[in-house]
């Protein structure tokens, strides 16, 4: 079966709770789309204001203070929220990328290895059995590595260990100054092998269809091990062939709505989930607009969202939101972002009104745009 394009991007959002708000709370809404993008204290809360109908920051301060949803070093080897109930198969998934890579050349040059890591992880997990802040970390691991190593050391064993970010407070929970906590006691049952093939079910039913390269890059795992998760689940999975012939996974069953559902303007968070979650990002980003959303260094640009794809980036500014399209929009298009605009800006009133604001030198090297300045009602 062959899907097209338009349908593929409307799976995906469907899945993601951007066909229309869902009236979910914060929890179950978080463990519906697996994970959200989180390297920006802000993003979760804008990201659930997208998805949610009636969605209150409180509600989601309040699982995060809970522990009912964690953030931590995880997919892509960057912040994400995850519910707790998750977090062991996701850390499990991972933890051989994990390693490599967090046991790599900053923590080498600093004269350790991975037994000296298998070492110094239970201390440091007891250590950290209540908030501790970088210096505090360093100043432990100082004690036993020796000062000239200790900032490798730490560099390595902050996303190895299973450490999550402990709630600091500020608007949006967490703050610029992190502090971390030792995460749920135990690993998935299972090993990572396993735990990849429980992460794969869960991606396809959250960004699906999906083809190989797709779940390798939303992971950061290596193509043999994804190939080898796919052909275990061969049997519970329907492959589909998409627009330009690649071989797709997904759920039988799974949603996929029509190629003409509407799909409602958003003003998407930075580093939202749904534009880095394939290693095709033309379902959501227009290849001509990929390098102007997503920088050089990695930073991913506010989006406004049309009709299922990017077509521009916003920010807060002077009287409201700044929103810069890089083609035309029609005046119906305009109506429903400002309609969207009035709500953010509501939001951001009781937090922080000019979010983002460190990020606005990435517009001076954007190309003139149809650029509109939508403000409270």
């Amino acid at each position: 079966m062959k899907i097209s394009a338009r349908e593929l991007n409307r799976a995906t959002l469907g899945r993601q709770l951007l066909l229309r708000r869902e009236p979910l709370g914060a929890a179950e809404a978080v463990r519906r789309i697996l994970a959200v993008q989180a390297q920006q204290p802000a993003s979760p809360y804008l990201a659930l204001w997208n998805r949610l109908a009636g969605f209150a920051p409180a509600d989601l301060d309040a699982g995060f203070a809970d522990c009912t949803l964690l953030k931590a070093t995880l997919l892509r080897i960057t912040l994400h929220a995850v519910h707790r109930e998750d977090y062991p198969m996701l850390r499990e998934a991972m933890r051989p990328t994990l390693h490599a890579s967090r046991l790599g050349y900053r923590f080498a040059a600093a004269g350790l290895t991975p037994a000296d890591a298998a070492e110094l992880e239970p201390g440091l997990l007891e250590f950290a059995a209540e908030p501790r802040s970088n210096g505090e970390m360093t100043a432990w691991l100082g004690e036993r590595v020796g000062a000239e190593r200790k900032e490798g050391a730490w560099w390595g064993l902050r996303s190895f260990t299973p450490l999550v970010q402990a709630v600091t407070g500020g608007p949006w929970s967490f703050g610029t100054s992190p502090a971390y906590v030792a995460g749920p006691e135990g690993r998935a049952e299972a090993g990572p092998d396993e735990a990849l093939g429980a992460l794969a079910l869960r991606y396809l039913s959250s960004f699906g269809p999906a083809s190989l390269a797709d779940l390798a890059q939303f992971a950061t795992v290596q193509r043999t091990r994804v190939r080898a998760a796919l052909r275990a689940l061969a049997d519970s999975l329907e492959e589909l062939h998409g627009p330009d012939g690649t071989v797709l996974y997904d759920i039988p069953g799974a949603p996929r709505p029509p190629a003409d559902t509407p799909a409602p303007p958003r003003l998407m968070a930075m580093w939202d989930s749904v534009l880095l979650a394939h290693a095709d990002r033309a379902r959501v980003i227009p290849p001509a607009y990929r390098p102007l959303v997503i920088r050089v260094n990695g930073d991913v640009l506010p989006t406004l969202l049309v009709d299922g794809q990017v077509a521009g980036v916003w920010r807060p500014a002077e009287g409201g939101i700044e929103a810069t399209a890089f083609h035309e929009l029609p005046t119906e298009v305009w109506e429903g972002l400002a309609q969207e605009a009035d709500s953010l800006l509501t939001l951001l009133a009781e937090r922080e009104p000019r979010v983002y604001s460190r990020y606005g030198h990435w517009w001076k090297k954007l190309p003139a745009g149809q650029v509109r300045v939508l403000p409270a009602d």
